[in-house]
């Protein structure tokens, strides 16, 4: 189970389930995209022979470690990202 929970996410019911879903998925993708850079940043420095550092190590711990959702969700609950809600034209 992820924490924090939904009810712990959803408890000032400013946001509903649906909201949440949508959010986590917009933001683990935007952790999967940060994952993808780092990975391929140091792939790169390694081809070229400008470190000897392992691969792992040239990751940030909690990209490489932990799946996007789970950061997505902490990250949401943390506040690093917020949810926008979008004004639309009438």
């Amino acid at each position: 189970m992820i924490k924090p929970s939904i009810e712990e996410l959803t408890k000032n019911n400013t946001y509903n389930r649906y909201e949440l879903v949508i959010a986590t998925a917009k933001c683990a993708h935007i952790v999967t995209d940060e994952y993808v850079a780092e990975r391929e940043e140091a792939e790169k420095k390694i081809t070229n022979k400008e470190t000897d550092k392992p691969l792992a190590s040239m990751i940030r711990q909690e990209l490489r470690d932990e799946k996007a959702v789970k950061n997505a969700i902490k990250m949401l609950y943390d506040g690093e990202y917020r949810i926008v809600e979008e004004t639309r034209p009438k």
